[in-house]
């Protein structure tokens, strides 16, 4: 496990009421922007904000400001997120580049709002006015006054104005009368760090993954295969799952089935973001070797007994089974933002079901907490040495994983 760092600020309306956060990546509780490449801070914001965490908590259910650069945009990172969710604040521009012109009108076609940041007033920007909502002024940079003329031609479009670095009450009476919609500074709000955690991602499976995806066609058996065998690799593809189902009832019920549902465009961007963040670990988090113990376990438990109807079920349970330690969150909470089986979430929730049965026989085996499983194991017709061979079994297993200590 590590800690993880985000700053947001909160972005006012004339009526001081928010209307959203501009989220700032940041690598320590020091408040300040960390010495790294741009095109690293979106993604690991990225990887923090949407795989990590929930962006609608994170922003208190208003807008997320996030920054993304050309790159970025290119590789459609902004579609990883609900449309209805974010702000696409563009960065890292001097000027208007054709290729920018057709890449903000791309995500202005697919409905997504975006600002202009670091605007100068020049006249080359006017081309960007027709695809965005927003532009964002530094008022410590830019006068005011000469904003105006801009401001005129900004009107058949209905973009509006958000004024950037605002520290008094007087600054806000006057940048109104000029025009200004919205409001960000530290008069109104300082920039503020929250903590959280994020799990460790093996350096060997992200090789892994990065070679099946250089293919030209994506074998989904193959993918889910080494994302199973992480648990950070799989909360965040059920995660992403949830983000582009929204509006449908969508219930996954293996690893291969939410691979292919996101197909190969999603699937590539959601790995390619993983790199790029750099989210390696040299060491797997004992928690996590525990989970795929206990889902190779419970999937073996199936093979010849009771549990043969719940099979499709059992590996992902298993590995999802110390979720509520590894993200530090109640089950209830966490459900929440993966679109699972009911089977499944009835077993994570409260063990209902035989496939709560069999997680609850099984984590209670290796917890060496058998007490109370005796009945759970005659009425399915198993023993302690059938269980003590299996658990066995699935730790041979995890060695063969070659996944270092």
């Amino acid at each position: 496990m590590k800690k993880t760092y985000i700053a947001r600020q909160a972005i006012f309306d004339r009526n001081l009421n928010t209307i959203g956060y501009e989220l700032f990546f940041r690598d320590s509780s020091v408040n300040e922007f960390p010495e790294v490449d741009q095109d690293i801070a979106s993604s690991k914001l990225i990887i923090q904000n949407h795989i990590q965490s929930d962006i609608q908590t994170l922003c208190m259910g208003k807008l997320a400001f996030i920054n993304f650069t050309e790159s970025n945009l290119i590789h459609k990172f902004p579609l990883m997120f609900d449309k209805n969710l974010i702000i696409i604040e563009l960065i890292g521009h001097k000027k208007p580049s054709q290729n920018l012109v057709k890449i903000v009108k791309y995500y202005h076609e697919h409905g997504y709002k975006i600002a202009l940041t670091e605007y100068d007033l020049a006249s080359h920007w006017d081309v960007l006015f027709p695809y965005i909502d927003i532009v964002k002024v530094n008022i410590e940079e830019i006068n005011t006054k000469r904003l105006i003329p801009s401001v005129s031609r900004m009107k058949p479009f209905n973009i509006r104005l958000i004024a950037e670095r605002v520290e008094t009450k007087n600054q806000q009476q006057t940048l109104a009368e000029v025009g200004f919609n919205y409001f960000q500074g530290y008069f109104y709000h300082q920039t503020e760090i929250i903590e959280g955690q994020t799990l460790t991602t093996l350096k060997v499976m992200m090789l892994q993954l990065l070679t099946e995806t250089a293919n030209d066609t994506l074998n989904f058996e193959r993918i889910s295969h080494i994302i199973s065998q992480d648990v950070n690799l799989t909360i965040g593809l059920l995660k992403m799952v949830n983000n582009v189902s929204t509006g449908s009832n969508v219930e996954i019920d293996c690893l291969k089935q939410a691979a292919t549902y996101l197909g190969e465009e999603k699937l590539r961007q959601f790995i390619a973001i993983l790199a790029l963040s750099n989210l390696t670990s040299h060491k797997a988090d004992e928690i996590c070797k525990q989970s795929l113990i206990t889902a190779r376990m419970m999937q073996s438990l199936c093979n010849e007994n009771n549990f043969t109807p719940v099979y499709e079920f059992s590996f992902i349970t298993g590995l999802l089974s110390s979720i509520e330690f590894i993200l530090s969150m109640p089950i209830a909470e966490i459900i929440k933002t993966m679109p699972l089986a009911a089977p499944i979430e009835k077993a994570l929730m409260s063990y209902d079901g035989l496939l709560g049965d069999l997680l609850k026989l099984t984590t209670a085996f290796i917890s060496d907490n058998n007490e109370n499983n005796h009945q759970l194991m005659n009425a399915h017709g198993l023993t302690e040495e059938v269980l003590q061979q299996e658990f066995l079994n699935a730790c041979e297993w995890y060695q063969t994983l070659e996944i270092k200590n």
